[in-house]
This record gives structure tokens, C-alpha cells and sequence, in this order.
């Protein structure tokens, strides 16, 4: 498998659903705007991308299965075999694209069993492209040209860490765990886009200790690890993993490079 060729193939195709969100963003307050089981929006803009990523994986090369926050929901039964597969949140932050303040972004991951070994998260109202694949690195493509993203580094008892945290979401064990720390700087962001900034070394920690699905997670953890970061568990201890039971993530707190 070239998966050179595949993280390019997917940009591509990020950047399509992209500019499919970015074509109706103008028109939000007429959009009409559905309820899902969870109550949480849905919008034609999360159609249309999630459309134009589907029917853009399925004519790849190479021939996975698809879970996708928009699409039927594959019984664990089945899923569970899955070797290879997609995970795919169209547009992550559809109440932040509603509030039209540019803050979501278009998910799209591979699986290999429970890790994924490929991550592509686009956002589209600034037109940056981040991706990583396991073990090769982790990179933003933006207007200015391509970096390679380094998480910083910092201990737990420095002072004034930059902490990120959810515009729409700050349950209180999320506040109980930033009192623990020295003075720290709250920097309020949405969607993948509050892992990104850690993997740029913008931010130090991202706790999220309120439930998140697994395609809201997936690629930016890859692409955090990439630059040097951390996802960890907090039921288990360990590293975050996919395509479980449920498809709801147990709580986590993101990290950059913590120095021990």
C-alpha cells in the first residue's frame, strides 16, 4: 500500500467536501438545520461533504470500509473484523460553522484494527490541509507553504501553560482538572481544531473530560502523536484506540511533549 499516494488522494478529497461546506457558509441563517438522535445539528452543508467523501473513498484504489458520523451505523459484529477502514466526521464543529466564526473542520482517518496510521483533517475556512501518517511525521499545507508540526515542550508544574478547551463543551470535571494547574491560559477553540494547535505548539494540554465520538478524534490524534504529542485514556491509561463497541470516546487528555 502507498500511503503516500493514498494521504494525497484524501487531501484531495477533503478539499472537495471543503469547498462544498464553504459554498452554502455564506447562507447559514436560511439553512435549515435537523436534529439527530443526540441532538446535535445537522446541516445540508454535513450532507454534501459527507457525499462527496464517501463516493470519493469508495473509488480509490484501495477498497475499505466506511464509518462515518452521516452514514449507517455498521454493527459491531461486522465492524469488529475490519482490518483496514475509514473514519470520517464530514464537518466536525457544525455548531461552530452555524455560528459562522470558521471553526470546524473535515475529518477523515485510516484505520489499521483499532490505531490510526492515517490522518487528514482540512480546514476550510483557512484553507489548511493538516496530515500524518504513522511513523512519518505530521504537516500543515496552508497559503505560506508546507511545515512539518512539533508539539512544544513543558513540564505539568510550569506556570501559564496554554490549555485549550471546547467553545460548546466545559463539563466541570474539565474546569477541576485546569484548577489543578499553575495560572494556566484557557484558549477557547472548536472541532479538531483544539488538537491542532497543540500539534503546533500553540498550546500545551487539551483535556476533554465529556464525551466525543471516535471521527471527532481520530485523524487529529494521529497527526498530534506525529508532531510529538500524546492522546491518553483516561479509563484505560493508554493510548486512545478506535472501531470499539460503542463509537463514543472514554474521556482523554491530549498532551504535548511533557518532560518528566
Amino acid at each position: 500500500m502507498d500511503k503516500q499516494k493514498i494521504v494525497g488522494e484524501v487531501a484531495l478529497i477533503a478539499r472537495r467536501a471543503g469547498a462544498a461546506i464553504m459554498s452554502v457558509y455564506g447562507n447559514v441563517a436560511e439553512m435549515p438545520v435537523e436534529l439527530k438522535d443526540d441532538q446535535s445539528p445537522l446541516t445540508l452543508a454535513d450532507k454534501a461533504s459527507n457525499d462527496i467523501i464517501t463516493s470519493g473513498l469508495v473509488q480509490l484504489d484501495v477498497k475499505f470500509p466506511i464509518i462515518s458520523e452521516e452514514s449507517k451505523q455498521i454493527p459491531y459484529e461486522e465492524r469488529r473484523n475490519y482490518e483496514y477502514c475509514w473514519m470520517v466526521d464530514p464537518l466536525d464543529g457544525t455548531k461552530e460553522f452555524l455560528k459562522r466564526n470558521g471553526e470546524f473542520t473535515v475529518n477523515i482517518a485510516l484505520l489499521y484494527r483499532n490505531e490510526p496510521i492515517l490522518g487528514v483533517v482540512y480546514v476550510p475556512a483557512l484553507d489548511e490541509m493538516y496530515w500524518a501518517l504513522k511513523g512519518e511525521g505530521a504537516y500543515l499545507e496552508s497559503r505560506i507553504g508546507k511545515m512539518r508540526l512539533e508539539a512544544a515542550s513543558f513540564q505539568m508544574a510550569d506556570s501559564q501553560l496554554n490549555v485549550v478547551c471546547s467553545r460548546s463543551h466545559l463539563s466541570d470535571a474539565t474546569k477541576a482538572f485546569i484548577d489543578q494547574l499553575n495560572e494556566p491560559n484557557l484558549v477557547s477553540k472548536g472541532s479538531a481544531l483544539k488538537f491542532l494547535i497543540v500539534a503546533r505548539g500553540q498550546a500545551h494540554i487539551y483535556p476533554r473530560l465529556s464525551l466525543t465520538s471516535e471521527w471527532d478524534t481520530c485523524p487529529a490524534q494521529l497527526v498530534l502523536e506525529e508532531a510529538g504529542g500524546k492522546v491518553i485514556d483516561q479509563e484505560t491509561g493508554e493510548r486512545m484506540l478506535y472501531n470499539k463497541e460503542s463509537l463514543l470516546n472514554h474521556f482523554f487528555i491530549a498532551y504535548g511533549k511533557v518532560i518528566m
